[in-house]
């Protein structure tokens, strides 16, 4: 559903240009879950503010179920890595801005949110306001304002970045098992290769600036996948060729 076809970005200043990203290929089926992983400053998020619209391509195009995109604002669910819940506004507030944004009324809007507070796991805290959250919770709601969105393709920015590692462990089996029942494309940035290979059908590498892909490999583990799956060897093998990739003379920057 997503082809991303050699596109590059360079952003132009007065100090100088500055190359994003080299050529990027890429493509998503729909249903799969695509991970990249790269350093720091490789263009990861340049590459999914091309695809979500906020940022336009040097060369190369973004193509949706085929077709060549250039206007893409509003075309895809997108989530960053803090959660950007409004301090002032509850949960409920907060989970249905964007359908209130695209014009859907107050109590459609409720309708479709009250659906999804329990598989959220946040039934109970509707009117809760964001201070009153621990982190988990915070990305929870996070996401159920980016699932409310309806959109079929999914970017994920670091959505778990901030947790401490037993949050984020939970998370990351939460996430599987909610994926597994949307059905939705989900393009995933991370710096941690073992959450990759947990939660993807596929796992791309990427060069330090300008950033390109120095691997992709698919992710032949068994689903419904759980978090005690880290010690399998098949597991072990492909986050070990994945941390060698990341490695490389090409590969090196700032993890």
């Amino acid at each position: 559903m997503l082809e991303i076809d050699g596109v590059t970005k360079v952003f132009r200043g007065r100090r100088g240009d500055v190359d994003a990203l080299g050529r990027i290929d890429l493509r998503a089926a729909a249903g799969e879950f695509v991970s990249i992983v790269g350093p720091s400053g490789c263009g990861k998020s340049t590459l999914l503010n091309i695809v979500a619209g906020l940022e336009q391509p040097s060369s190369g195009r973004i193509l949706f179920d085929g077709q060549p995109v250039e206007r893409r604002l509003g075309r895809t669910a997108y989530m960053h890595q803090k959660d950007l819940l409004l301090p002032w506004r509850t949960v409920r507030e907060n989970v249905t801005l964007g359908l209130e944004v695209a014009g859907v009324r107050k109590a459609a809007a409720n309708e479709r949110a009250a659906a999804l507070f329990e598989p959220f796991g946040l039934n109970g805290f509707e009117e809760s306001y964001p201070a009153t959250l621990s982190g988990g919770m915070r990305q929870r709601a996070a996401f159920l304002r980016t699932v409310l969105t309806d959109q079929p393709l999914m970017l994920l920015d670091e959505p778990f970045g901030a947790l401490d590692a037993l949050t984020r462990a939970s998370m990351q089996e939460w996430l599987l098992g909610l994926w597994e029942g949307l059905g939705r494309t989900i393009v995933f940035i991370t710096h941690d290769v073992e959450e990759a290979v947990l939660l993807s059908d596929r796992v791309c590498v990427m060069s330090a600036r300008p950033g390109r892909f120095v691997l992709e490999r698919p992710v032949e583990l068994p689903r419904p996948r759980r978090y005690e799956m880290v010690t399998d060897p098949g597991f072990v093998a492909l986050k070990s060729e994945l941390l060698a990739a990341l490695r490389a003379p090409e590969s090196v920057g700032v993890l």
